[in-house]
């Protein structure tokens, strides 16, 4: 438990440092025989700080209840 509290606390750091990512996604509009349009469009993949502070102290906790046993 107490390194799955270590990995926590350190995905908890890194969803503070870096709130979030873009994915590109390819969307077919118009398909007429051999001819194709697709259209690229980008989609925000984002989570609020306070997550990242729940997980860190998630971890924490973790840390300390496995260095108690």
């Amino acid at each position: 438990m107490k390194t799955f509290g270590i990995i926590l606390i350190v995905i908890g750091i890194a969803m503070i440092v870096i709130r979030g990512f873009s994915v590109q996604t390819e969307k077919k509009v118009v398909d007429l025989g051999p001819v194709e349009v697709n259209k690229k469009e980008n989609h925000w993949v984002g989570w609020p700080v306070y997550a990242g502070g729940i997980i860190i102290v998630a971890g924490i906790v973790l840390v300390l209840n496995g260095r108690k046993k």
